[in-house]
């Protein structure tokens, strides 16, 4: 076990205790994963919502064997009283990471720096240590786990009686999920020895057709408990650190020649799949809380024969029952249900997918032209506006060296254009900014815009704002080296961040994350400076719809906007001029839609080219100002 690890502040709201869990579900969440990695890295404070919370009964009643301190929101770290909790933050309190998901694998990846021998613990990660990873915008699998079914199991138990009958459509979604075929790495492999299983199987269920059928006119019995699947073989043999092709011979010839399309799909064992992941640990609190009321609402689970089944399945894995011990969490012993009749499947499998695609239009002519054609008649065109300061200039020369983004592993081209990108940021920044503003760079990367704001700009206070953990690393090393003390770094998906600020700033957000950006502004009523990037990554989400501005949605269909938006990618500079120049034009429409929308909300916007064009194939420039 290593000694060197800095202390961490973890904290976690709470609202009130029900039964044996602490609201909201994400602070009994967090509490269990810390149960279950026995993890002691982190001092824990309660953030209670409100005023009439009895210390002697939190402190004593609520957390097992963890030690925890109360805490007012007032006397949060001013860095996280501009986030969501869960958060945590390092000691000198200028590095917080912010949101449920950053913050359980945050933990993870501590307790296993802290003791490299609990390897079970860092498996929770999944395969490419990816598990809820991607943020909620984009990810409807991170979405259902961090806010969907926290939500909608705080809304079930909050609920009458009455208003309760039914099952969350959220819940059901889960129950949907679990029931399609599982695609994991290497899966072809797998499947040839599922498909073994299955023959030999066949095989040995055939010969009691003859006299061993019956004896003394009864029939045989089959056993009670068929063995286990080859998914939870495999599984469970993943758990307990057993090599699990060792209990599947090699396939034999005619199994290996069947096509892959031909072989048996995989069956979920756990909530992502074959194994074990930190998805189950989320879900593991909520589902329980859910069951513990449903059953004592007397309601039937025959509706939920998956959800059933995992919630059993869990139990199982090691280490699962004792931290649910610690946190007083008494789990149940549900009996086996069968699957839901046909009719009762069919009220989950018509849950509507909000992200599916919409199927209008799905006959206009395909290409740009005709899309382009079709707002010209409209007396739509792109349109750029001069650029106010096009040959302002850092002096690189003479910033230090950890100022400039040369200083790492840029080639010199490379270096060149990033430093024209931040030309033109920076002048627009310098030109909006007052003493004493808060700036957020939105999706900061490394910080190259971020830190070299808080090196112009000592009198203002400059936030970092980025997902990527070793990017935000990264950025805090070279804020070190230049000493900067009106600088914070914030690791969260940009929902976490709810700080009042000034000036948003992002340079390149990629796809979605522009609109996410401009929104944040709106709402703070804040100017905004953002080059967009990725315009092929652009599609419909649970919060944005496209087109934004009134204008485009009177003329162009969805798939007509996604068809821009495709184009616009097409800006590379090894492309033919013409294609660039159509590229250029798609980019041009797309942002004056996003421009449009936001002067719908009281904005005055200009959509500006960088100078020079070269610094980017993606060179266009918001600034919008309240």
């Amino acid at each position: 076990m290593k000694d060197s690890v800095a202390e961490e502040h973890l904290y976690l709201g709470f609202s009130h205790k029900y039964r044996d869990s602490i609201f909201p579900l994400h602070t009994s969440i967090s509490l269990f994963l810390l149960s279950y990695c026995d993890c002691k890295l982190f001092k824990i404070f309660l953030v209670p919502t409100g005023e009439d919370v009895d210390d002697q009964f939190v402190t004593k009643n609520l957390l097992g064997d963890l030690e925890v301190h109360l805490i007012s929101r007032c006397q949060l770290p001013v860095v996280v009283q501009s986030c969501c909790l869960p958060a945590v933050v390092v000691k000198d309190g200028k590095f917080c990471r912010a949101g449920l998901s950053v913050v359980l694998r945050h933990i993870i990846q501590k307790t296993y720096e802290a003791d490299p021998s609990k390897k079970d613990v860092l498996e929770l990660l999944g395969f490419k240590k990816t598990c809820l990873k991607a943020c909620a915008e984009v990810s409807q699998w991170t979405r259902l786990c961090e806010i969907s079914i926290p939500l909608a199991v705080e809304g079930f138990l909050k609920a009458s009686p009455e208003h309760c009958q039914t099952i969350p459509p959220d819940i059901l979604q889960l129950e949907r999920k679990l029931g399609e075929p599982v695609r994991v790495h290497n899966d072809d492999k797998i499947r040839r020895q599922k498909l073994q299983q299955q023959k030999a199987d066949t095989k040995a269920a055939v010969p009691v057709l003859g006299k061993e059928a019956t004896e003394e006119g009864k029939p045989v019995e089959m056993h009670e408990h068929p063995l286990p699947s080859l998914e939870l073989s495999i599984a469970f043999s993943k758990l307990l650190v057993q090599e699990a092709s060792s209990a599947v011979n090699r396939e034999a010839a005619h199994i290996r020649r069947t096509k892959t399309s031909d072989l048996p799909l995989l069956d979920h064992v756990f909530a992502e799949g074959l194994y074990f992941t930190l998805a189950d640990i989320v879900l593991l609190p909520c589902i329980h809380q859910f069951l513990v009321s449903s059953i004592k609402q007397g309601k039937n689970l025959v509706n939920l024969p998956l959800i059933s089944s995992w919630y059993r399945r869990v139990q199982e894995v090691p280490g699962v029952k004792k931290a649910a011990g610690k946190c007083n969490m008494a789990l149940l012993q549900l009996p086996e249900l069968m699957s839901a009749p046909e009719e009762q499947l069919q009220d989950f499998s018509s849950v509507p997918d909000e992200l599916e695609e919409e199927n209008e239009d799905s006959n206009f002519i395909g290409g740009p032209r005709p899309t382009m054609t079709k707002l010209t008649e409209n007396g739509i065109e792109a349109k750029f506006s001069p650029h106010p300061c096009p040959s302002w200039t850092l002096d690189w020369t003479n910033l230090p060296s950890a100022v400039n983004p040369g200083e790492g592993k840029m080639s010199r081209d490379r270096a060149l254009r990033k430093q024209q990108q931040l030309n033109n940021l920076v002048a627009a920044v310098t030109k909006l900014a007052k003493p004493g503003d808060v700036i957020v760079d939105f999706c900061s990367g490394g910080g190259h815009v971020g830190i070299v704001l808080a090196h112009m700009m000592p009198s203002c206070q400059v936030v970092l704002i980025e997902n990527k953990e070793l990017s935000l690393i990264r950025a805090k090393d070279r804020s070190d080296e230049l000493g900067l003390n009106n600088i914070w770094f914030i690791q969260a998906n940009l929902d976490y961040f709810h700080g009042t600020f000034n000036i948003g700033v992002a340079l390149h957000a990629c796809g979605v994350a522009t609109d996410m950006v401009i929104e944040h502004c709106i709402k703070s009523r804040a100017a905004f400076v953002i080059s967009p990037c990725c315009y092929g990554f652009i599609q419909n989400t649970v919060k944005f719809k496209y087109p934004r501005s009134h204008q485009f949605k009177e003329i162009l269909s969805y798939k007509e906007h996604m068809i821009l938006c495709r184009f616009a990618d097409q800006t590379a500079v090894q492309l033919p001029p013409e294609r660039r120049l159509i590229g250029k034009q798609c980019m041009g429409l797309v942002d004056l839609d996003r421009a449009w929308a936001a002067e719908e909300r009281n904005y005055s916007v200009q959509v500006i080219s960088m100078e020079p064009e070269s610094c980017s194939p993606k060179n266009n420039m918001f600034v919008g100002i309240p």
